[in-house]
């Protein structure tokens, strides 16, 4: 019984248990982790938990131009009157849905007969705004405008068809003006208030958050792709093959990385997917050269020369016994090209060739309020640049831990080898 112990006393952790052991005790990796993650859960989820949730969050109201953080204002709810698709829920996720009504910022109100009568808000002192007469059938519904609606003074009551349905609808007015105060007449709150154009500005941030994740995605993905590619095929054949991908890599190496990327968008044209290929086709070079070493050092192991000795093609040596064996760096220099990626997407933005408007990249939120920064509503510039330091430190923090958790020095390494 003295010496008895269980089998699991014995079992050494896999590299990947280790590797997450290390990562975990790192309190500022984990950190990083968590923004990160909160990131991507606010951009999966996207329009449905913005305030605004019209396509690109820009629903514009000029009459509500820069006001500060925290800014209520009462809101009436007047029904389009048009045909709207329906939207499921996936759809809402992914592109909003058209807002079915206009919303009209009103200061006052008031029901005079058979229609509701608003003063328009203008944020004066007094507010002196124009009044606007809705009829209260048109405020409810979406009225065919084809059939006059109809003012029945004896009843009291009013006469209309419904757009969507074609019904014929007659409805007592105090119905309607109890629908209208208890469903139409609300007050939204401006968290972090409205930019230049009226719009609610904490939408924006956060549909700006979902721009930036999948330029550094999917620019990560085609720079992984080509630079591990380009990188095996080096560092495993070597000779004439090698010396022309070094060379190649070392073209694009000596031209800076923003101009070689303004000048593939300015061939492909300015545009959210453009930047993404980009981005993309400037940042495989790092992947190459780190794949093409890694290779180098260990193409003559005895791994490798037994794989050979048993006669297996050269492509399953690459892919099913050397790169599994050099993911741990691909993974690392992948969170810092996932920080830079998000950084030169915002620089181009800020210039005016990456996502254009009204797409609510970062970098355009920046250079739209780039006025502001030395009066009073400098927060418009700067809530969305804070939003970049912190996702792209963020990552750095998930890289350096990552750096660390792979170190082979800590780790009780052995080669991954393949069937």
């Amino acid at each position: 019984m003295l010496f008895k112990k269980k089998y699991s006393d014995f079992k050494s952790e896999s590299l990947s248990i280790q590797t997450w052991r290390k990562f975990k005790n790192d309190k500022l990796a984990m950190f990083g982790l968590i923004l990160v993650g909160l990131a991507t859960f606010i951009s999966i989820l996207g329009y449905l938990i913005t305030p605004d949730s019209t396509p690109y969050a820009n629903d514009q109201k000029p009459e509500l131009l820069i006001k500060k953080p925290g800014f209520e204002t009462k809101i009436l709810q007047v029904k389009k009157n048009d045909r709207f698709q329906h939207v499921n829920w996936f759809q809402n996720m992914l592109f909003g849905k058209v807002n079915e009504y206009t919303n009209i910022p009103y200061h006052s109100y008031s029901f005079s007969g058979f229609d509701i009568i608003v003063e328009e808000y203008t944020g004066n002192t007094p507010n002196n705004g124009t009044k606007i007469a809705f009829n209260l059938a048109d405020v409810v519904y979406d009225v065919n405008l084809n059939s006059p609606i109809k003012n029945d003074s004896i009843q009291n009551k009013i006469e209309f068809y419904q757009l969507s349905t074609g019904e014929k609808l007659k409805l007592d007015v105090k119905q309607l003006q109890d629908e209208i105060e208890k469903n139409l007449l609300i007050t939204k709150k401006y968290w972090l208030g409205t930019d230049l154009a009226g719009r609610d500005l904490l939408s924006r941030l956060m549909i700006g958050t979902r721009i930036s994740l999948s330029v550094g995605f999917i620019s990560v993905i085609i720079s992984i792709f080509i630079g591990v590619l380009l990188g095996a095929i080096a560092g495993y054949y070597r000779g004439r093959l090698d010396d022309s991908i070094m060379w190649l890599i070392n073209v694009v190496w000596s031209i800076p990385t923003l101009l070689l990327v303004i000048a593939i968008t300015l061939v492909l044209g300015k545009g959210i997917m453009q930047v993404f290929i980009a981005v993309g086709l400037t940042m495989w070079v790092d992947v190459a050269r780190l794949i093409r070493g890694q290779i180098l050092s260990i193409r003559e192991k005895e791994f490798v020369e037994a794989g050979r000795a048993l006669g297996y093609k050269n492509m399953r040596i690459i892919i099913r016994h050397i790169l599994p064996n050099v993911m741990g760096p691909v993974i690392v220099i992948a969170t810092s090209n996932f920080a830079s990626a998000i950084l030169t997407e915002a620089g181009l933005s800020f210039l005016g060739i990456g996502a254009q408007p009204p797409t609510p990249s970062w970098g355009e939120m920046i250079n739209s309020h780039r006025g502001y920064v030395l009066i009073d509503s400098a927060y418009l510039a700067f809530v969305p640049g804070v939003a970049i330091m912190i996702l792209v430190l963020a990552f750095m923090l998930v890289g350096n831990g990552l750096r660390d958790a792979l170190d082979s020095k800590t780790l009780d390494s052995k080669p991954i080898v393949g069937n």
